[in-house]
Order: C-alpha cells, then sequence, then structure tokens
C-alpha cells in the first residue's frame, strides 16, 4: 500500500522547479511547474493533473474492457490524473475532452489508448502500460505484482524494474532532473533522456 509520505514526497519533488513559477489551473489541484522558454515560446516543465474520481476510473475500465492497476488507481484518485515530468516523461490518465481548445494542456494524454493501439504488439494482457518517455516514446507498465517496467517502443521487454509506481516517480524525477540546468534548459539535447539506452 502507498503511504500517503511517497505522495509527498513525490509533490515535493515536482515543485523543486516553483522558483520558475507555478500557475494553479485548476482549484481541485491541478499545477503548472517551472516556466521556461523553449524555441521561441513559454513552456511548464511539470505538470499535476487533478486527481480524478472512482467514478472517471470505472469510465475508463469500461471502455478499456479491463482493470487499471490497483496502484495505478491509487495514483489517479489520491494523487493526480497522469504527471508531466520535464517534457520528458508522462504518465497518463482520464481526458474528459478531445477538443483543441484552451483545456487541451490541462489534460493528460489518453489512458485508454495507450492500452488499446499504442502498445508495443509483443505485449501480453497481463501488462497495464501506464506512461511514456518523449525521447523515444518508449514506455512504463505495471504488472500484476504492481511493480513498475520499462520497455522500448517496439518490444514489451522489460530493460528496468522499480518495486512500485511511487519508487519509479522518485527515482526518475530525481534522475531526469540531473539532465536540466537549474533555469530548466537541457544541459545536453544529444544525450537520451530514458533511464536505459
Amino acid at each position: 500500500m502507498t503511504m500517503k509520505s511517497d505522495y509527498e514526497e513525490i509533490r515535493n519533488l515536482m515543485f523543486k522547479l516553483s522558483h520558475l513559477g507555478v500557475w494553479k489551473f485548476s482549484e481541485e489541484g491541478g499545477f503548472f511547474i517551472g516556466e521556461t522558454p523553449y524555441r521561441r515560446t513559454t513552456v511548464w516543465q511539470n505538470t499535476i493533473f487533478p486527481k480524478i474520481s472512482m467514478k472517471e476510473v470505472e469510465i475508463m475500465e469500461d471502455e478499456m474492457h479491463r482493470r487499471i492497476a490497483p496502484s495505478y488507481v491509487d495514483f489517479l484518485t489520491s494523487f493526480s490524473n497522469g504527471l508531466r515530468v520535464h517534457r520528458t516523461l508522462s504518465l497518463y490518465g482520464y481526458r474528459y475532452s478531445f477538443k483543441r481548445d484552451a483545456a487541451h494542456n490541462q489534460q493528460p494524454f489518453n489512458l485508454v489508448w495507450i492500452n488499446q493501439t499504442e502498445k508495443p504488439r509483443n505485449s501480453t494482457d497481463d501488462m497495464f502500460f501506464i506512461g511514456t518517455y518523449n525521447w523515444d516514446h518508449s514506455y512504463l507498465y505495471v504488472t500484476p505484482d504492481q511493480k513498475v517496467h520499462f520497455c522500448h517502443r517496439g518490444d514489451a521487454t522489460s530493460l528496468l524494474t522499480w518495486d512500485s509506481i511511487t519508487d519509479m516517480l522518485i527515482s526518475e524525477i530525481n534522475r531526469i532532473y540531473t539532465l536540466f540546468d537549474d533555469n530548466g534548459m537541457e544541459i545536453d539535447p544529444e544525450h537520451p533522456s530514458i533511464p536505459v539506452i
């Protein structure tokens, strides 16, 4: 079972970039954190989406015709409806609208799609996909033992494993931060930002 302190640690890590600005875009707990110039525009480095209820979880499960990994249900309903970390790692969640409007960036990528059409061909029914890396669209998935696995885009073979979602996030957020300077700029854009090359 996830400890409340684990989510607090993740929240504190996400807010480590608050010196670059914070925009609370939802009264239910949605935050953009770390405003940084990027390719002639401004982007937010980290995003925490407002957590969802079991009603939204059930809607996704009905669409997918399968259960969401219990540890990920806890994450979605207790902490955040997905995350974005330094434009590098995205965890997926419930998407209530697909319109291309101002609210587009205030929603996570669609958890249903990643588990229906976007996963590697050799994935199995006991793999529940939860996120991707921007570098090469590598995946993260959860197995029935609630461990989190990293795999490449075209092959679901596990290349790295963490004991839990919170262990993975704490480890990965800390690792990803080492790839950026204090102003949120990538130190070496040519260096792969995935955990295993």
